[in-house]
């Protein structure tokens, strides 16, 4: 698949096949590497594609860091932010391991 340079979404994809199609402003706010995979100067696939493929992420815990890229953007900046209400304890210890490989 292959997108115009000025796309504003980026498609997501688990290890299940399970695709996220999200705001590429959203996703790269948060993730240096997601940046940097999607960053067009560095000929990477993903960057030409448009479309990253996360071996090691479930389509549970994808859906999930795709919340929080949103959940950040719409309070970035803000003082009083709430607490997320979309993270179960179930989940959370994989997540911290997710955010440390995005980097976010």
């Amino acid at each position: 698949m292959s997108t115009q340079d000025d796309s504003s979404s980026v498609i997501l994809v688990s290890n299940d096949g399970f695709q996220f199609i999200v705001r590429k402003s959203a996703a790269t706010a948060k993730s240096p590497a997601i940046r940097s995979m999607l960053d067009k100067r560095s000929n990477f696939t993903e960057a030409i594609e448009n479309k990253i493929v996360f071996q090691n992420m479930s389509a549970p815990i994808l859906e999930k860091v795709c919340q929080y890229f949103y959940y950040f953007e719409k309070y970035k900046g803000c003082v009083d932010v709430p607490e997320p209400d979309f993270i179960s304890p179930e989940l959370a210890l994989e997540l911290l391991f997710v955010a440390d490989f995005l980097d976010c």
